[in-house]
């Protein structure tokens, strides 16, 4: 059914709500977010919403999973859909495919934005902007009268920031004009400024509904690069309240769920919002306590009026849960907060909701539906002009190096693999990263041996505070096939069988001394009453996942220069020739383990 008719049948007093997902990266993590997706399905959102991913990277995917919650299991399903990477036939095959599947909503995006110094072409210049699809899709009879169309806005402004907010405005009327049916924003956290916005939205002439992107702060790594990625605006109280948790995951987790409970409630009884859109990161439980408290669902109304209420001793409304739910076990210490990611299936039997709840590092776990994401839209490092300035001209190999090195002496602020200083953890290490680099070895990734630090520490710590946390030195870096060679030779003749390691190129060739089943849990923790979590595993799917990102920040890095410049011929052979390693030493207990393995 299409969206705008929901909306304007509905006859329910609560406002409505859908959910958004992306394809994951692996065929398990896809097969495990199904069943996630059913279960929130029970808190009858009004539709769900699938992402596209950068580029169109994830379209195949994206087909597919829209297709199985429209078709399966009933869901009416809003496909983002972007110019980037599409030309006329392929957008006509994208639509038509949804309509096989018996979508008719979708979210007419741009996507990604120009990059470097050269004008953004698009590989079909119909399409250029969103306004370019939402006008193609209304001037064809096979599509118009079939499809309601959505479109983004962006109450901070755009990320790129090219032009000022009166001019997004008229940007924003311009595709509304062409056909749009409702607008879904870009999440943010000021909610004054929004409220702002809305009314600046309407004194335009837009009475479209608006459908404001929430996302309950999961992290507070992912909050702080969301912010740096999306530009929204963050009032002093919520950073100031989220440096003073920072180094307690749950605490985290439970203030975004707080915190979004307070965003949907104000704008909806201030700012005549009767709608929003939750970013799920592929997330279930923060999401599923935002719906519960606001009882914007009817499943959840009933729990409230016939059950009955358990707040903690701490008294915050927002963590008051249910008897009997898994929510409630979980808060009241009878169930696992985060199952063993050692075994997917194990932890989606007991408590699904919550077994990959603190997915730190880049490595989670393959099998959960949440690995590897970048952030909500797909994307993965955002590299712009302002960091470009940072790294130089590289036009040598020499010159990556002294850029790598001299983000380790903190010259610089950032690398293509790195958005922020380096952390106060690999301060530990950093001499020993400093040495491999010097080798021409750059480094991109790693971290120092810990055998039991307290899960409140400041530096290494993670997860709810009275536990303790452990952790196996590992480190990534980019080499060529001669130092390749030394390092297997190496591995095999003083490894010992403590050392194992992975190695991979951009032409898909995958080295290693792991079985191809084997799994390497690098980063766990121990907390009361809750089963061994374990947050970071490094084993074959999860590298080459990783590594297939690693060479796409140099393809996206090389194309700020033009084709013929010495830039872009050395950063397109880094792509062609180096290979990503991954090594991981298994003595935790002594942490210059891995570090005195590379001196011998």
């Amino acid at each position: 059914m299409k969206l705008i008719d929901k909306i304007n049948q509905r006859n329910t007093s609560h406002p409505f709500f859908f959910f958004e997902f992306f394809p994951p990266k692996t065929d398990q993590g896809f097969e495990n977010l199904l069943p996630r997706i059913a279960r929130l399905a029970k808190l009858h959102p009004l539709a769900l919403s699938i992402t596209w991913g950068a580029g169109g990277t994830t379209r195949d995917r994206s087909l597919d999973l829209a297709g199985l919650t429209q078709t399966e299991y009933g869901l009416d399903t809003i496909l983002h859909l972007t110019c980037t990477n599409m030309m006329q036939g392929m957008v006509d095959d994208a639509l038509r495919k949804a309509m096989s599947s018996g979508i008719q909503n979708v979210l007419a995006l741009r996507g990604d934005p120009p990059r470097g110094n050269e004008e953004w072409i698009p590989i079909d210049p119909r399409f250029k902007h969103g306004v370019d699809l939402v006008s193609y899709i209304r001037s064809k009879p096979e599509f118009s009268s079939h499809f309601c169309i959505g479109v983004a806005a962006y109450p901070d402004g755009h990320p790129d920031k090219l032009v000022d907010p009166e001019t997004e405005l008229q940007y924003l009327k311009e595709k509304v004009d062409a056909g749009a049916d409702f607008i879904i924003t870009q999440l943010y956290y000021d909610v004054e400024h929004f409220l702002d916005w809305v009314k600046k939205v309407r004194a335009k002439g837009i009475t479209i509904p608006i459908i404001p992107g929430i996302m309950p702060i999961q992290t507070y790594a992912s909050f702080v690069r969301l912010i740096r990625l999306t530009g929204c605006k963050v009032p002093d109280s919520v950073m100031s309240e989220m440096d003073s948790i920072k180094h307690d995951d749950q605490l985290v987790k439970e203030y975004g769920v707080k915190l979004a409970v307070e965003m949907c409630q104000r704008i909806t009884t201030e700012g005549g919002i009767i709608g929003v859109h939750f970013c799920t990161l592929n997330l279930e439980k923060s999401v599923q306590r935002v719906v519960e408290i606001l009882q914007w669902s009817p499943a959840t109304a009933h729990k409230h009026a016939h059950n009955r209420l358990i707040e903690d001793a701490k008294g915050d409304p927002t963590r008051t849960v249910t008897p009997g739910t898994a929510a409630a076990d979980a808060r009241l210490g009878l169930s696992g907060l985060a199952k063993s990611n050692n075994e997917a299936g194990s932890g989606e039997l007991n408590n699904a909701d919550t077994w990959d709840d603190f997915p730190n590092g880049r490595f989670g776990d393959f099998k959960s539906p949440a690995f590897g994401q970048q952030d909500p839209w797909g994307n993965a490092l955002a590299i712009t002009h302002d960091f470009l300035s940072d790294w130089g001209t590289p036009k040598s190999h020499d010159d990556l190096t002294l850029l790598f090195l001299r983000y380790l002496r903190s010259e610089t602020g950032s690398t293509p693999f790195s958005e922020g200083p380096l952390s106060t953890e690999t301060q530990q290490i950093l001499s020993h990263l400093e040495k491999l680099t010097q080798r021409g070895w750059w480094t991109v990734g790693s971290q120092p041996a810990v055998d039991g630090a307290k899960s409140e520490d400041e530096v290494v710590g993670w997860g709810p505070r009275g536990g303790y946390v452990f952790q196996k030195s590992f480190v990534e870096f980019f080499c060529d096939d001669k130092d390749l060679e030394s390092i297997e030779k190496r591995i095999e003749e003083k490894g010992g069988g403590w050392v194992q390691w992975f190695a991979g190129n951009w032409k898909g060739d995958c080295r290693s001394n792991v079985s191809e089943d084997g799994r390497n849990a690098v980063t766990w923790g121990v907390f009361p009453g809750q089963e061994i979590v374990q947050t970071t595993i490094i084993e074959k799917q999860s590298f080459l996942s990783w590594k297939e990102e690693a060479f796409s920040i140099w393809a996206k890095w090389a194309s700020f220069y033009r084709p013929d410049s010495p830039e872009r011929e050395v950063l397109d052979s880094v792509k062609q020739d180096k290979w990503l390693v991954s090594v991981v030493h298994h003595d935790y207990k002594d942490p210059e383990a891995l570090w005195r393995f590379f001196e011998v």
